[in-house]
Order: structure tokens, then C-alpha cells, then sequence
């Protein structure tokens, strides 16, 4: 089942400035070890050197399962083109369910986690058969996928399953109401849409052309931007909806692309695609093109001073939907994955909405009184605050309202409002960066919009 739907974006606010758009829219089960499942593991614990508190590393055995644990799985990119933000999304499941446990569990229950590869568009066979060991290891929730196409390919096995799926990075507009099961801590692709339509044309630009590759998640952002961009007198001049120019994922030269686009004379180029960046950019260079005219979606608006010579990519743009997260969040993020995984991130991106996935799970079985995934999901949206409720802004704060009987409304750090009917935040945050003279995505300013 692929049910595409129509969202509309409105109040755009950056800064002290306001903007307003509407945009209509983007399995075993002896559980081998893998990233963050050791049958042998119970917990460990130890000081950690990035903040000043103890954290726990609480992988799930073998035989936990939703009936007598919160068992919290994971879908994330341990390889692939979107590993690099597998190591920020596992540290926000770890801190999430360690924060759970500190707190005294959930419903008379520990909490665990389990994750396991997603893999990416390029072998669907790596998210199948992790779908399937996750079934069966029957987890209370499951985190994931990061892509929004490797989603699509599980998402149906997941529901069939009556097991609930929480994304954290998914924005592909067809995955909205998709499922009963279905939640997501990331907005659909209309907001992303229109902040950076609107970042490209406050700058200047009118003559677009789009490098996108063939993905349920490029081509439904692509169309998302270009309508924001023709609703401000701009036009599409490459790569436009309907026209057949995209290219296949893991494709990795672009000689003949990027001539075709440099030959309608655009005067700004948008990069939607993933690890293929990587071999876009020093072809852009190459053919001449001016890389400070360059923009760059969540899929690719990353770190490449390790990819590219110095100045590369200096003021080129990029967006990625959710909050800054706080120094506060990110010392702890740091904590925990400096003592589980012994190196600092280097990237932040979806971390918070991944944390939140994990506590709004955790709240949803606290109020229902179980770690069950129907329980969760009958509950996941009310605490959220979809029925309003006491703003709580921690675990430990939200399970106390919750056992004194009062509706809450929990406000993580991923800044999302309440889960709506298409089990979609109904207000989210997208983070505008710049790139400097090494290479890197500075954060620059935060978009808020509400789906409406």
C-alpha cells in the first residue's frame, strides 16, 4: 500500500522575520550480535567523559520481548549511503532508553534496545531481513528506517505484524496516514519544501535547475521545492517534475547530467540525493560551476572535509529538517556515545528526533499501563499532547504526571508539536547551514512551520 497524500505548510519564522507559504505536497531470534544487541548483555554503566553523569549501555537479550520489557528496536544506516547519520540516531535510542531507565522503567518494566542495519535503497534485501529479525525478536516500537524509501519497503511487514514503526528522518509525503503503526518525529517533505524554495529565492535566484535522483524521497522534495519556488516567479529549468531527468540511485558519474543542466543556464542548482553528492560536486567544479550557488537537502548537507579540497563547497547552503538541538542535549549525546563507542559524533542530524521517538513510546506505554505494541500505539499521540495536557519536557517528569493521573503533553528536544491524525507532527522545526572554507555545515538559523 503507497497512499500518497496532501499536506499544506504555513508560518514560516526565522529569525525575528515571519514568512508565510502553503505548499501542497514531499530476523533470528537468537539475535546475533550487532550494533548495540549482545545476548550476553545485561547493563553496564561508568562515568562518562562528555558530561558530568553516569549513563547505561542497555541492550536487549535474547529473550526480552514487549511482554516483559519496553524493548525499543532500531532500523538505522549502520552502512550505506546514509551511515553517517546512523552513529547520531543510535547515541539519541541510547540516551533515550538509558534517560528511561534511570527513571525507574516503564510500567514495572526495564527498557532495552536493539539495533540492527537498515542497509539503503541500493539493497533492499539488508531492510527486509532486518524487518524480519525485528518481528521476531517482537520489540515494543522499532525506530526507523532513515530513509524514507527503505521505510516503504518495511513498512507494510512492520503493520502486518502489529508492531509499531517511529522514524526519525522520514519526510516522503506518501508515508503520511500510511499506517495505524506508522508515526514519525520528522516532517513530511512540504515544510522542508518550502523553507529552502523560499531560502533559494530570498537569495536571489529564479532559473532552478535540480540534480535528483530517482527516489520516492528526491523526487517528492524536488516537487515540493519547485512549486514554492514557481509560487515566488521562479521557474524549474532542469530536472523539473514530469520531465524524466532524474537519475538512478548509487549512479556515480555525472559528466553527462551536469552538462545537461549547466546548459539551460541556471543560476542556482539543487543537489537532492544521498552518497552520490560525492561524485556530483567535483563534476559541478569541474564543468565550471559556482559552488556558492549550490543547495542541499537533509540527504546530503553533511561533512565533506574529509571529501573535498578546502573551499569547496564554501557558501553553498543546505537544510535539515528539526531543531538545533541544545549544548545541554548534545554534551549528554556525546556522554553516551563516548562510553558505549569510545569516539565523540560528528554529526547531530536526526539524534533528537530519535530520542524523542524512544520517549514518546515509553510515556504512550506508561499511560496505558503496558509495553505492548498496540498499547503504544493507542496511546503515542496523547502523549504527545494531541488531547493537550501539562507541557513536560523530561521522562522522569512526564511518567510523574502521568502516575498522578494527568494528561500530558511532552516537549523533547527535537521541538516537534503534537502528533496529528496522520500520526505526523503537527509543527516541526528545519535548521538552515551554511558551509565554510573547510568543508563543513555551519548552522545558521531555524524555520518553524505547522502542518495544517
Amino acid at each position: 500500500m503507497n497512499r500518497s497524500t496532501t499536506a499544506s505548510w504555513v508560518r514560516l519564522m526565522a529569525g525575528t522575520a515571519a514568512l508565510t507559504l502553503t505548499l501542497a505536497a514531499c530476523g533470528s531470534e537468537d539475535e546475533s550480535p550487532e550494533a548495540g544487541d549482545d545476548p550476553t548483555s545485561t547493563t553496564s554503566e561508568s562515568e562518562t567523559t562528555g558530561a558530568d553523569e553516569t549513563f547505561t549501555d542497555d541492550k536487549c537479550t535474547s529473550k526480552s520481548t514487549s511482554a516483559d520489557t519496553y524493548k525499543v528496536g532500531g532500523i538505522l544506516p549502520l552502512t550505506g549511503n546514509l551511515a553517517y547519520l546512523g552513529p547520531p540516531e543510535i547515541a539519541g535510542v541510547g540516551l533515550a532508553v538509558s534517560d528511561i531507565n534511570a527513571a525507574g522503567g516503564v510500567a514495572g518494566a526495564d527498557a532495552c534496545h536493539l539495533i540492527l542495519d537498515s542497509g539503503d535503497t541500493t539493497d533492499l534485501s539488508v531492510s527486509t531481513a532486518t524487518a524480519d529479525r525485528l518481528i521476531n525478536a517482537e520489540p515494543s516500537i522499532v525506530v526507523g528506517a532513515a530513509s524514507s524509501s527503505v521505510s516503504l519497503n518495511v513498512v507494510d511487514s512492520f503493520t502486518d505484524a502489529k508492531i509499531v514503526q517511529v522514524s526519525p528522518a522520514n519526510t516522503a509525503v506518501d508515508l503520511s496516514g500510511y499506517s495505524p503503526y506508522y508515526f514519525r518525529t520528522a516532517p513530511p517533505d512540504g515544510i522542508q519544501g518550502s523553507a529552502l524554495g523560499t531560502l533559494i529565492s530570498s537569495d536571489g535566484y529564479s532559473r532552478v535547475a535540480f540534480l535528483t535522483f530517482s527516489d520516492t524521497y528526491g523526487t517528492g522534495l524536488r516537487n515540493a521545492v519547485q512549486e514554492t519556488l514557481e509560487s515566488s516567479g521562479g521557474e524549474c529549468v532542469y530536472g523539473c517534475k514530469g520531465d524524466g531527468d532524474e537519475f538512478p540511485a548509487g549512479q556515480t558519474t555525472f559528466s553527462s547530467d551536469v552538462s545537461a543542466a549547466l546548459a539551460t543556464n541556471p543560476d542556482a542548482i539543487v543537489i537532492l540525493a544521498f552518497d552520490e553528492t560525492k561524485a556530483i560536486v567535483p563534476e559541478l567544479v569541474n564543468q565550471g560551476w559556482d559552488m556558492s550557488k549550490t543547495y542541499l537537502s537533509d540527504g546530503n548537507t553533511a561533512d565533506y572535509s574529509e571529501d573535498f579540497p578546502a573551499g569547496t563547497l564554501e557558501g553553498a547552503q543546505g537544510t535539515i529538517p528539526g531543531a538545533d538541538a541544545s549544548e545541554d542535549f548534545k554534551q549528554r549525546l556525546q556522554g553516551w556515545n563516548q562510553q558505549v563507542n569510545g569516539e565523540e559524533l560528528s554529526d547531530y542530524a536526526y539524534a533528537a528526533e530519535s530520542y524523542d521517538a524512544a520517549i514518546l513510546g515509553a510515556l504512550a506505554a506508561a499511560k496505558g499501563g503496558s509495553t505492548d505494541p498496540d498499547t503504544i500505539r493507542e496511546n503515542y499521540a496523547a502523549v504527545s499532547g494531541a488531547n493537550g495536557g501539562e507541557e513536560c519536557t523530561t521522562y522522569a517528569d512526564c511518567l510523574a504526571l502521568i502516575e498522578d493521573g494527568s494528561d500530558i503533553q511532552y516537549a523533547g528536544p527535537s521541538g516537534i508539536g503534537p502528533i496529528d491524525e496522520e500520526n505526523d507532527p503537527s509543527s516541526a522545526f528545519v535548521g538552515i547551514y551554511t558551509y565554510d572554507g573547510q568543508n563543513k555545515n555551519q548552522f545558521s538559523t531555524t524555520v518553524e512551520g505547522n502542518k495544517q
